[in-house]
């Protein structure tokens, strides 16, 4: 019962939050539209709004490690892997400048797929090939203008929180850019608020954990699906590791 009352609390200051720094970022993104064209300003007023946001909702402990690893200035294929909706606001908070590539269902969501269009985010439908491909342009186009990109490889939020099945995508634009790919491991999101899930849980610590950024000379391979398997396997040791299991 008490985990209800939270949950509505936090919907509730959540709702009232977005809708009350619409209007703020709408005017910024209209004021900045003719020389903002990567929609840096605004990604970073969204980036800010998540850290508020988290900041605002003190029903858990969140603990960030390794956000240096990330050089300033230089271009990655960030990768992590996905239980929870909350993830988005979790890897905002790494302060990173980069493109969300987000599925074209989340455009249809009020508020949400506005600030994802203002932002100028990459999306794609992911049972369109032709929308996939356009995805792959349109971000190995910001990669080469020095304009990081962020993805799940999984494609969706994992229903038992352990890291599924990798899909190539990412890894081929890490490969085609020749980029480093930098990888980002969490737990405890999909504990706080699980796929499909409404009520937030109490007595969870989120982890947040960014590791070294693998340079392209250090693939050992120019095959997206042998990366991808690397990296599901190393990211499914980091995880264990994170959480203590041997």
């Amino acid at each position: 019962m008490l985990d209800i009352l939270k949950s509505i609390i936090v919907w509730l200051v959540g709702i009232v939050y977005l809708i009350l720094f619409f209007p703020l970022t709408f005017a910024v993104w209209l004021l900045t539209l003719p020389f903002d064209r990567e929609r840096r300003i605004t990604h970073w007023m969204l980036i800010w709004q998540s850290v508020m946001l988290t900041w605002l909702m003190p029903i858990w402990k969140i603990s960030t490690e390794g956000r240096e690893k990330a050089v300033k200035g230089a271009t990655y294929v960030i990768i992590s892997n996905h239980q929870s909706i909350l993830d988005i606001l979790l890897i905002n908070r790494l302060r990173y400048r980069f493109k969300w590539i987000s599925k074209i269902e989340n455009m249809k969501k009020p508020v949400l797929g506005w600030y994802l269009r203002m932002a100028d985010y990459i999306i794609v439908d992911r049972g369109n090939k032709e929308s996939k491909e356009e995805m792959m342009e349109k971000s190995y186009q910001c990669l080469k203008r020095g304009t990081s990109i962020m993805m799940f490889p999984e494609g969706t939020r994992s229903a038992d929180r352990e890291i599924g099945f990798f899909k190539r995508g990412s890894f081929q634009l890490a490969i085609n850019a020749h980029v480093p790919i930098l990888p980002v491991v969490l737990d405890g999101s999909g504990g706080v608020l699980p796929k499909h899930g409404l009520i937030f849980s109490t007595g969870h610590i989120i982890k947040i954990r960014v590791f070294d950024p693998v340079p392209p000379e250090s693939f050992n391979t120019d095959d997206p699906d042998i990366l991808s398997v690397n990296f599901s396997n190393f990211m499914i040791e980091a995880l264990k590791e994170l959480r203590g299991k041997s």
